[in-house]
């Protein structure tokens, strides 16, 4: 009778499963809210339009037509102030601006005696077209980095105003840093720097009067 029985029990089980197994699959799956995916087409403009944006893009506009009035030999005055010495630090230095690349870049060329030792550095200054923006970089020979400002003009404080970065060679660390350069007429010029700390204090560092030769 045993023998009967168990093998009842295995084939009633093994239905019972597969009705479970087959209510299972008949349920009804959950649904959910379905997701729209916008696709994004994009338009590849034509020849003439290319052509068009890099016209725009290279072409001198009026900004370096400013750019250009600079053009000429400067005398200048530097003013340091050093954290630890209230009273500022003054050199002289001659300044050689010109155009290069077609009228495109400003490349400013410094010279002269800072701190006692003979001073070297270099500045090339771009207005962007496509940003609409000045780009400004420096280097000098008592360095080995490269500062990186941008910024823009205003014309009715006659002052381009341009923000970035160099690396401090006491921490190693890169600080902001900002710059202020105002237009008194098309032979003098004044530019004030700061440092710029974590929580936006400034802190002026250097000034330059700079007058052109006639």
């Amino acid at each position: 009778m045993k023998k009967i029985i168990l093998p009842l029990l295995a084939i009633t089980l093994s239905i019972s499963s597969c009705k479970k197994a087959e209510e299972e699959k008949t349920e009804p799956a959950e649904t959910t809210p379905e997701t729209v995916i916008e696709e994004t087409v994009e338009v590849t403009p034509d020849s003439a339009a290319v052509a068009k944006a890099f016209e725009d893009y290279m072409m001198p506009s009026k900004a370096h037509e400013m750019l250009a009035k600079d053009t000429g030999t400067w005398d200048s005055e530097l003013i340091f102030w050093m954290p630890d010495n209230p009273e500022p630090m003054k050199s002289t230095i001659v300044v050689n601006y010109n155009m290069i690349l077609g009228g495109r870049y400003q490349e400013g060329i410094h010279k002269g005696k800072v701190w006692g030792q003979d001073f070297e550095g270099r500045a090339l200054v771009a207005y962007d077209n496509a940003t609409n923006q000045f780009i400004s970089t420096w280097i000098d020979n008592m360095g080995t980095g490269i500062a990186v400002t941008k910024g823009t003009y205003d014309e009715a404080s006659k002052t381009m105003t341009l923000t970035g970065t160099m690396v401090d060679p006491v921490t190693k660390k890169e600080k902001n840093i900002k710059e202020i350069i105002t237009y008194t007429d098309d032979a003098n010029q004044k530019m004030e720097m700061f440092d710029v700390n974590s929580e936006g204090k400034e802190t002026k560092t250097m000034e330059v009067i700079s007058k052109k030769r006639k």
